[in-house]
């Protein structure tokens, strides 16, 4: 007996020592991995944050499914970048109101996730979002567009979204960005001409491939397959699994600033503010 007390010991000190553990291991395999930039004072600057409204990981013809929403890293990680950076930073939706979010385990949230959620601000700002109707793009400085699986739902089906883009693309020097699921935002702007704004400049977003990892190939739009179809030339790297790559792409006019999933947030977020400095 006293054997059997020992050996159950020892496997619940192993299984906590492992559940400690295991975040930073996933930040080794690549997962959320540290970021390093230089630091920029952009007092006065504007930021507005776009996110998902639907919050059903629903399979085609159905209404039901489990949970979904916001990815709240490729939110929590830019809107915290862009405070530090004295940024005023605003946080709109397809139709407002609340922004679901992805049920994550303990192990894939961030601090800044963690923060996030205590931040009574910044959760007010989630729950009660403001309708991107009625807010006018061109009074920012940073449109940046935050993913997650249920972004695959509305960004790409919202005309309105589109044309809001395009407003900011040519009445102001707004840098525009998009992360994983996010970019899937701006596939209907269009140009002056009515041909596609973002067609022939470099992007990324989620691969096939990472979405085939995860098993989640039944969403409506998939951001590489989109982004091909609207004439980007897409560009990403690999892992074993895409979950642990990452990889920010900047287009070569300047003006957009794309990030491959949910790695890429830091990244992105500094290369909008480099850009945004140097202006």
């Amino acid at each position: 007996m006293k054997t059997i007390y020992k050996i159950s010991f020892s496997l619940i000190i192993l299984v906590g020592i492992i559940a400690i553990s295991l975040p930073s291991l996933l930040t080794l395999a690549g997962l959320h991995p540290k970021f390093n930039g230089e630091t920029f004072n952009l007092d006065g600057k504007k930021a507005l944050i776009i996110a998902t409204n639907h919050g059903v990981l629903n399979k085609p013809g159905e209404t039901s499914g489990k949970p979904t929403g916001l990815f709240l890293s490729e939110l929590s990680i830019p809107y915290y970048d862009f405070k530090k950076s004295n940024i005023q930073v605003e946080i709109a939706s397809i139709k407002g109101g609340n922004i679901p979010l992805e049920p994550l385990p303990y192990f894939i949230e961030t601090e800044e996730d963690k923060n996030f959620k205590k931040d009574k601000i910044a959760m007010n700002k989630l729950q009660n979002s403001k309708s991107i109707k009625d807010i006018d793009f061109t009074e920012f400085d940073i449109i940046f567009i935050s993913g997650g699986w249920g972004a695959a739902y509305d960004l790409g089906y919202s005309q309105l979204l589109g044309i809001k883009i395009s407003e900011a693309y040519y009445s102001s020097n707004a840098i525009i960005g998009g992360i994983c699921h996010g970019v899937l935002g701006f596939i209907n702007a269009k140009d002056k001409d009515g041909n596609l704004l973002i067609s022939g400049r470099k992007m990324t977003g989620v691969t096939d491939k990472q979405i085939k990892e995860l098993g989640i190939t039944f969403t409506p739009q998939h951001p590489e397959e989109e982004l091909r179809k609207a004439g980007v030339i897409f560009e990403s790297k690999s892992a074993f699994r895409d979950m642990f790559a990452t990889l920010t792409v900047v287009d070569d006019e300047k003006r957009f600033v794309t990030g491959q999933n949910q790695n890429s947030g830091h990244e992105t977020a500094y290369q909008i503010m480099k850009l945004l400095d140097n202006n």
